[in-house]
């Protein structure tokens, strides 16, 4: 039977609207008249306070992002039949290979479980101070990812892509709400003391957002840089010099109207020069009482413990000064599993220095939120890039990377409390019972602010972009 294939004269004249539809998008991306997202903003002013989509009880967030991937199974999960069933092979996937190559047989988790709260709770003995606060947290068990790489892991959590150029979290958020303090970055990603997660500042890009809405990245013991006034000059001179660059900007942006980059700079220029004032002062986290000090534990021995504690109680400093959304990070790029969660090896040896780093901390952090009523308003959760196998690798005492199915969990404005949401198989292997995504980990967490995250969108390359892509389901079984 003969076919009717597209001939060639048919093939130019069909090409014809396609190529019209380009030349008119450039036309229209000229003159600005291209739609360019879902929220309206003024580029001079782009961190002044907008509303969300509805009513919502959170208005500020922070994000616990652990590099490296925390074992879900010997934290946060409560597995018996892999207490069980230890030594054994995994059924139906003896021989499985992952990452790194074969695994063994299943280890079960090397620390206790015990319950814990009014919830009664499973976690671990190796967090105990986070154990005391599982009242306040709703864990979710059964998240999956699409990659088993930290970098892609880590810019999929963050960005809602594995590829890089994508926005943060905190920038679309900062993009949909602005912020309550017009004297401090809305976004501030705080770093762990001991460098950068592997992915560095894509976890806290703008992506194609306009460039306003990048994070500031600091922490307590690496200040924001060049905010001092230079040697040799004096605050007077600084001042006729900072209104002499406002009457030029103001020249240069009627100029060049629409140009995000310039308004970005202009705005990022001039809330540096309010930050001389107002950062300083929020950072000073040595001016907390000792009591404060001992709840986080940052008055430790413990160095990388004692700089993560005064790291959270930033984190609490920032958002009790109206800073819209933290990344508080806990883990570094490293090799061999030192500085961050990524081992794969030496489990009994390394978890143990990392538990102790992140248990009081997060746990002060929780504690010092409630008790002074910002846990109404805030919602923190706890993530990372992906879990780790209910095996250890054949030939050492480390397990390896399982994007098939880990845990993160939130406390805060919106949260219920003491609940868990889904969970992975009887060994811990594969999300199972209710599984979700990390574009539903988004959805909900934008959620929780009263957006709506098939309605924040941003127009690039001929699409109307989203944090959550395509995809995306509000985790209701965790909200209040």
């Amino acid at each position: 039977m003969k076919q009717n294939l597209l001939s060639r004269r048919d093939f130019l004249a069909h090409m014809q609207y396609g190529l019209g539809g380009v030349a008119l998008t450039s036309l229209l991306s000229q003159q600005n008249l291209l739609a360019e997202g879902s929220v309206k903003f003024d580029a001079a002013e782009p961190f002044k306070p907008r509303k969300p989509h509805f009513d919502a009880k959170a208005t500020n967030v922070i994000v616990v992002f652990c590099a490296g991937a925390v074992s879900h199974v010997d934290f946060w999960e409560y597995k018996p039949e892999l207490i069980k069933q230890h030594g054994k092979p995994l059924p139906g996937n003896e021989r499985l290979i992952s990452f790194q190559g074969e695994n063994g047989a299943l280890q079960k988790p090397l620390w206790e479980f015990k319950p814990r709260g009014e919830s009664g709770k499973m976690i671990s003995d190796i967090v105990p101070h986070i154990a005391e606060c599982v009242d306040d947290i709703s864990f979710v068990h059964s998240v999956s990812t699409k990659t088993s790489t930290h970098g892609p892991g880590e810019n999929l959590m963050s960005t809602g892509f594995n590829r890089e150029g994508y926005p943060g979290m905190g920038a679309w958020v900062s993009y949909a709400l602005g912020t309550e303090n017009g004297n401090l970055p809305a976004f501030v990603a705080i770093e762990d003391s001991r460098g950068t997660p592997q992915s560095g500042l894509n976890n806290w890009t703008n992506g194609f957002l306009p460039a306003s809405f990048q994070g500031t990245s600091f922490n307590a013991t690496k200040p924001i840089r060049h905010l001092s006034v230079p040697t040799g000059s004096t605050p007077a001179n600084e001042s006729y010099a900072l209104d002499a660059l406002k009457i030029l900007n103001q020249k240069h942006r009627k100029r060049f109207q629409g140009d995000s980059d310039l308004e970005a700079r202009i705005s990022s220029y001039e809330l540096a020069a309010k930050m001389q004032l107002s950062v300083p002062k929020v950072t000073d986290v040595e001016a907390e009482p000792e009591h404060i000090h001992k709840l986080y534990g940052a008055d430790s021995e413990n160095k990388d413990k004692a700089d993560f504690a005064r790291n959270c109680i930033l984190a609490r400093r920032l958002v009790e000064s109206g800073v819209r959304f933290v990344q508080l990070f806990n883990g570094a790029y490293a090799s061999a599993g030192r500085i961050n969660w990524d081992t794969h090896n030496s489990m009994p040896e390394l978890v143990p220095k990392h538990a102790e780093v992140l248990d009081q901390p997060v746990a002060g952090l929780l504690k010092d939120l409630k008790q002074r009523g910002l846990l109404k308003n805030t919602v923190v959760m706890f993530c990372t890039e992906f879990g780790r196998m209910p095996m250890f690798q054949v030939g050492n005492t480390g397990r390896d990377h399982n994007p098939e199915g880990f845990t993160c969990w939130f406390a805060g404005a919106g949260v219920k409390g003491g609940t868990t949401y889904g969970a992975t198989d009887e060994f811990g292997y594969k999300a199972q019972q209710n599984p979700v995504t990390i574009h539903d980990v988004h959805a909900t967490l934008l959620h929780l602010l009263g957006l709506d995250h098939e309605q924040l969108t941003y127009y690039h390359n001929g699409l109307q972009r989203r944090l959550t892509d395509v995809h995306g389901h509000v985790i209701k079984g965790i909200l209040s």
